[in-house]
């Protein structure tokens, strides 16, 4: 299939949610660069925040004093999907917020209503006009509800365990480890019906997928979607489910 005009790309909106460890980033930069598109990791902010308030020395078990600050540090996403980028108060913090003090507390600032709707706020106000795959956990149910293309996207504990330790730089001996704070964090997710598709959403199992099958397989939705062509079909044949 062809792909639809730049001008309409130019104004779709992509929505893909999915558990930890389900390839949303790999896959959503992928789909971005293919079709020409911007991208926004909605999680990476999470992490800026909760990282500022770690340097700050806010108290994470305290929601209150977490709020009190959630509309101070200044969070800038970069939208480049071959070279995504995100800083607080103007420092690149692309690796900080990847480190393990702040996976580990990023669930307890993230749960604060009022670090949820600043960044929402701010989340909408990148997408914009539209041209860009937005991921994260929420994005087509409550970021985007109105997004043309909405892609869930999962795949077996065992293949996310094995895909975010590969992304850690782990080991084959440490997978049980990761597959352990997978299980931690779909429990949190869970409180929240993270871990259920948005309505209208398409699902897509990466379990027995690769990385470019997967590309192709949601950049293929996103075509179809901006054609205004049933979102079910698939121009490849790749049998989806809602």
């Amino acid at each position: 299939m062809s792909l639809p005009s730049a001008n309409t790309l130019s104004r779709i909106v992509v929505a893909v949610d999915g558990p930890s460890g389900s390839g949303k980033s790999s896959v959503s930069r992928g789909v971005a660069a293919k079709l020409g598109l911007r991208y926004l990791d909605t999680g990476a902010q999470y992490r800026a925040v909760t990282y500022w308030m770690l340097q700050n020395k806010v108290d994470l078990a305290d929601p209150a004093a977490i709020a009190v600050d959630a509309a101070v540090p200044a969070i800038v996403s970069g939208t480049d999907p071959g070279a995504p980028a995100i800083t607080v108060d103007g420092e690149d913090v692309a690796a900080a917020i990847r480190e393990a003090d702040v996976t580990g507390a990023v669930s307890a600032v993230a749960a604060v209503p009022a670090v949820r709707a600043r960044l929402i706020a701010l989340q909408r106000e990148i997408i914009g006009a539209g041209g860009i795959v937005v991921e994260g956990r929420d994005i087509a149910a409550v970021v985007a509800p109105d997004a043309a293309a909405k892609v869930f996207l999962t795949a077996s504990e065992d293949a996310r365990a094995r895909r975010r330790n590969t992304e850690n730089g782990g080991g084959s001996g440490t997978v049980a480890a990761t597959r352990e704070a997978l299980t931690r964090r779909d429990t949190v997710d869970n409180r929240t019906n993270a871990l259920a598709a948005a309505p209208g959403a398409i699902v897509v199992d990466a379990t027995e997928l690769t990385l470019e099958q997967v590309i192709d397989k949601v950049a293929g939705i996103v075509i179809h979607a901006a054609a205004g062509a049933a979102p079910g079909a698939d121009s490849q044949g790749v049998g989806l489910t809602r």
